[in-house]
């Protein structure tokens, strides 16, 4: 079965083990939103980095499919085939 990657900043990492990569399996294409709710089934505390509790991407989450920014595409809807790479990018405040 093919999988779809979900690459993590390193702020990110220690909220899943440690890994940079973590992979779901899909036998087709799925929404950002349901690969993010299968991340928060394994690693919780990493979904309520990523999500709020309305479900919606935090605002300094950002969260990338070939290149383009969900939010600027269908959001949470968009859909991510196997084989494709997600990436999410949490913005760091600095002073």
């Amino acid at each position: 079965m093919a999988e779809i990657s979900l690459l993590l900043p390193s702020v990110l990492q220690p909220l899943a083990g440690g890994q940079s990569v973590l992979s779901t399996p899909a036998d087709g294409p799925v929404t950002v939103g349901r690969l993010l709710d299968a991340v928060a089934a394994d690693y919780a505390v990493l979904g309520r980095r990523l999500r709020d509790e309305t479900g919606a991407l935090r605002r300094f989450v950002n969260v990338y499919v070939d290149g383009d920014e969900v939010r600027r595409l269908q959001g949470l809807e968009t859909e991510v085939a196997p084989g494709q790479e997600v990436l999410v990018i949490q913005s760091v405040a600095g002073g």
